[in-house]
C-alpha cells in the first residue's frame, strides 16, 4: 500500500487565504485528551521536486505568509506545521503549549515529512524559529542518516534561556527537576510583551496575525515544559552531532529594556545572541552561523531592509548547497 493511503491528506482553505491549505492530522492522545496538529501548505507554481517544513516557535503560530512566497519564488513547495497545542492546533480541553518533553512533537513531524515525501517532494529542507529551531536540532541529532530531511535552517534558535549564570546554573534545573515530578505547576514564561508589541500593527510593528494564538501577555507555562525545554537544550549543549547542512542564523545583537524603545526593533529582544552563537558553534557538523545586522528575534519579522538581508543569505546558502 503506498503512503498517500496510509495518511489523510485532505486539505482545506487555510485562514490566511492567497493559496494556502492546510490538513489535520490526527495524533495519540495524551495526558490531556485528544491531540492534533496542524500542517499548512502553499506549492511553488514552479514545477519541482524540492519543499520546506516550517516549525514555529513558543507563544507562536504560522502566519508568515511573505516566507512561504519566497520560497514558493525560488521553486520550493512551503509546508508549515503549527504543532499540538499552538495555534490552529489549540484544542478549548488544552493548556497552551503544554508539553513534557520535545519528543513530543516527533509524532507530528514525522507525519508531516511523510505527507511531504508522498506529494513528490524529494529534497527536504526543515527550517525553524526560535524554539522551533531547538526542535529541529534535537531531531536531526537524534535522526541522524535519515532520508527524510536534507538540511536544516534555524532562525534565532532557543539554545539556551535568557538569564543570568545563577539562574541558568541552579534555578533552571531545579525548576526542570520540579517538573519532572509536578509537570502542571505554572510558572511565569519570563517573556517581554514588548516584543508582540514591535512586531503586530496595533502597536509598534506592521504585521497582522491572530493576538489569542499568539498574544502579547504571554500565560504562565507548565513547568513540564521548563523541563522539556531543558532536557533538549543539554543535548545541544553536549556534542550533538547533525549530519546534513545546517545554517544558523541571529541578530548581531540583543536588547534589554523593560519599556518601550525604537531598539526593540533592532535587535533580538527575546534571547542572548550570544549563546545562540556559542551552541551553533558548538554543534559537530557542516554548520554555518550567520549574523544578521540589527535583526529582531525572529529576522524574517525585522523592517524590510534586514529582512531581505536575512533572505539574501537564507537562499544564497542554499544554492551553494543544493544548486539553483
Amino acid at each position: 500500500m503506498s503512503i498517500e493511503h496510509l495518511i489523510n491528506t485532505n486539505y482545506s482553505k487555510d485562514v490566511l487565504g492567497e493559496d494556502f491549505e492546510q490538513c489535520t492530522l490526527d495524533l495519540k492522545d495524551d495526558y490531556e485528551g485528544k491531540v492534533l496538529a496542524t500542517l499548512v501548505r502553499r506549492k511553488s507554481k514552479i514545477p519541482t521536486f524540492k519543499a520546506v517544513l516550517y516549525i514555529h516557535g513558543f507563544n507562536d503560530y504560522f502566519f508568515q505568509k511573505e516566507l512561504a512566497k519566497r520560497f514558493n519564488a525560488k521553486g520550493y513547495n512551503f509546508y508549515a506545521l503549527d504543532l499540538r497545542k499552538y495555534g490552529r492546533s489549540l484544542l478549548k480541553h488544552q493548556k497552551m503549549n503544554n508539553v513534557r518533553s520535545l519528543l513530543e512533537y516527533d509524532e507530528e513531524i514525522e507525519r508531516s515529512l511523510d505527507i511531504i515525501r508522498s506529494e513528490e517532494n524529494a529534497q527536504v529542507i526543515l527550517m525553524g524559529h526560535s524554539t522551533g529551531g531547538l526542535i529541529l536540532t534535537n531531531y536531526a541529532g537524534r535522526n541522524l542518516h535519515s532520508e527524510k530531511f536534507q538540511g536544516i535552517i534555524c532562525n534565532s534558535p532557543f539554545y539556551s534561556f535568557n538569564l543570568n549564570s545563577i539562574e541558568r546554573k541552579l534555578g533552571i534545573p531545579m525548576l526542570s527537576f520540579i517538573g519532572q515530578h509536578k509537570p502542571d505547576l505554572l510558572i511565569s514564561s519570563g517573556f517581554t510583551k514588548l516584543y508582540g508589541y514591535s512586531l503586530h500593527q496595533e502597536k509598534f510593528g506592521e504585521w497582522d496575525y491572530s493576538l489569542t494564538w499568539k498574544p502579547h501577555k504571554i500565560p504562565k507555562v507548565n513547568l513540564g515544559f521548563i523541563n522539556a525545554i531543558h532536557q533538549a537544550q543539554r543535548q545541544v549543549h553536549h556534542h550533538t552531532t547533525i549530519d546534513v547542512p545546517m545554517l544558523i542564523l541571529h541578530s548581531s545583537r540583543s536588547i534589554y529594556t523593560k519599556q518601550w524603545i525604537d531598539d526593540v526593533k533592532k535587535g533580538d529582544a527575546v534571547l542572548n545572541i550570544d549563546d545562540i552563537h556559542k551552541y551553533g558553534k558548538a554543534l559537530q557538523g557542516d554548520i554555518k552561523l550567520c549574523t544578521i545586522k540589527d535583526g529582531m528575534h525572529d529576522l524574517i519579522l525585522s523592517p524590510l531592509p534586514v529582512r531581505e538581508e536575512a533572505y539574501k543569505q537564507i537562499f544564497l546558502w542554499i544554492d551553494l548547497q543544493y544548486g539553483k
